[in-house]
Formats: C-alpha cells, structure tokens, sequence
C-alpha cells in the first residue's frame, strides 16, 4: 500500500528507470514514428549525460538539450503499490533553470523536426518555467504546428498561454485544481471556455474524454492487466501529440493514444512498455 503523511510503509523493491514528463513524452511520440527534438536542461552529472544517450537510442535529436554546469538532473521518486497507483516527489534541478531565452536559443540553433505530411506539434509540460511554455509555443504557432500543453504539475495557466489557444490535457485531479470543478468534463468545458480550444482530460482507468465545441466525447481504454501506470499520461499525450502532427482528426488520435497508454501500464518503469505505432494499430 502507498505511505499515508507521516506513514512509513516497509515491502517491496527497489528499481532505477529514465524518466522526466517531457523525456517521457518525447519517447512515446518517437516510438510512434514521429521525428522528434527535445528541448530542455540536465546537469552535468551521471543521470543527466546517460538521460541524453537514452534519449537519443530512441531517435530523438537531443541537440536542444543544454547542460547545466552546478545543477543536478532532475529527478524523481515514486512509490508504486500492488494495484500500480503511484505516488510521486520531483527534484526539480535542472529543470527549474529552462527559460524562455533557453528555449529561444535552442530553436534558434537547432532545426527542429517537422511532422511530415502534417502540420507538426509542439508539445510541453509545466515541469518548466512558464516563459519556457510560453517561448516554444509562439515558436510553434508561428510556424503553423499544433500546440498541446499537459499542465501538470498544475498551477494557474499563463494568460500568454491560453491566448495562444493550446489543447490542454489535463488528467482529472489537474483539471479539478485548475476549474475548482470536481466533474472532469465540466472541468474540460470550463477550460475549454478558457483557450478556445479542445481539451482532453484523462481519466485513469476510464480512459479518456473529449472536449470540443461540438461536445463531450468519453473514449474508453481496452482491457490491460496494469502492472505500473507511472509514465501513462506521458505516453498518452506523446502519442497523441505524434498523431496530431501528422494530421490526424483529434478524436482518432485521442483513440490511438488511449490504446498507447493503456499498453504502457503493462510493465514496470514509465518507458518499458511504451508501444510503437505497429503495436498499437
């Protein structure tokens, strides 16, 4: 069972996986078959050059990537019980020190991939600063890609974000901090209402639901045995930013990226299971 507050709870093991949300995502969207290029900060340690070489064994162009001298990587620690619900503590490091100017740089440098046939997307999480959310985007909307920001961990949306009308994807107790409102597709309304555009809230085992001017559409997961859902929401969001940026219609990239996340509970560790675009077909 996962330690209450002041709880100290003995059993289990003990094992050491990559991971990071957007780390996360960037894996999910490459073993899509997306050409993907990371954006963001380690430091200039152990975990942070073997994060680079994992990285780029699954593709990814990790030449945005900076290295912070006198800053840890980030990293955290996760508590997963025997049903795999998991609880989760960040140390942010180099993760707090990704700044809009980081961001600037490094597309300014770098050629960043595009999405083939498709408009290509751009995909952040709220592990970084929000002038870094707020750089790539502009960066992305200029360029005509889609926009998807998964806010998590949750903290009141920048009023330069929402105006660039991102697609949140918010997992449902995100979605409840930031409307207050306890029904994830009301809360999906209420956002939605926010930044003009539609918003996914996930919903664990249930799956997902859409939100769209047209209306609320749930999609439900196939049947999985879960062994560790720590990584899902990442391998959600990163398939279905992968789906998007090759023009796919939301609501079958929503599906394909349920499928995607529901394989990745098979397994310990965020990235193990992560599917390719074969095995989720």
């Amino acid at each position: 069972m996962l330690p209450a507050r002041g709880e100290t709870v003995v059993g289990g093991s003990f094992s050491q996986h990559h991971g990071g949300k957007g780390a996360n995502q960037a894996v999910a969207a490459a073993r899509m078959g997306a050409a993907v290029t990371f954006v963001g900060a380690v430091g200039n340690d152990m975990y942070g050059r073997e994060a680079i070489e994992e990285l780029r064994r699954d593709g990814i162009d990790v030449t945005g990537i900076s290295i912070l001298s006198g800053e840890s990587t980030g990293i955290a620690l996760i508590v997963v019980d025997h049903h795999g619900q998991n609880q989760i503590a960040v140390a942010s490091g180099a993760n707090a020190r990704v700044t809009g100017d980081l961001v600037n740089s490094a597309v300014a440098n770098h050629v960043v991939a595009a999405g083939g046939s498709g408009p290509g997307a751009y995909l952040a999480n709220l592990e970084v600063r929000d002038d870094a959310v707020v750089a790539g985007a502009r960066y992305a909307r200029d360029r005509g890609m889609m926009v998807l920001v998964n806010p998590a961990p949750a903290r009141a949306l920048n009023s330069e974000l929402t105006a660039l009308s991102p697609i949140l994807i918010p997992n449902e107790l995100e979605a409840e901090a930031l409307t207050g409102e306890h029904d994830p597709a009301m809360a999906g309304r209420l956002l939605s209402g926010r930044t003009g555009a539609p918003v996914i809230v996930t919903v664990g085992a249930r799956g997902v639901i859409v939100v769209t001017r047209e209306g609320v559409v749930p999609i439900s997961p196939p049947y999985v045995e879960v062994v560790d859902t720590t990584g899902a929401g990442d391998a959600f969001a990163g398939a279905l930013a992968a789906e998007l940026a090759c023009g796919a219609e939301l609501e079958v990239a929503a599906r394909v990226a349920v499928r995607a996340a529901s394989l990745s509970t098979t397994a310990r560790g965020a990235r193990t299971a992560m599917p390719t675009r074969a095995a989720v077909a």
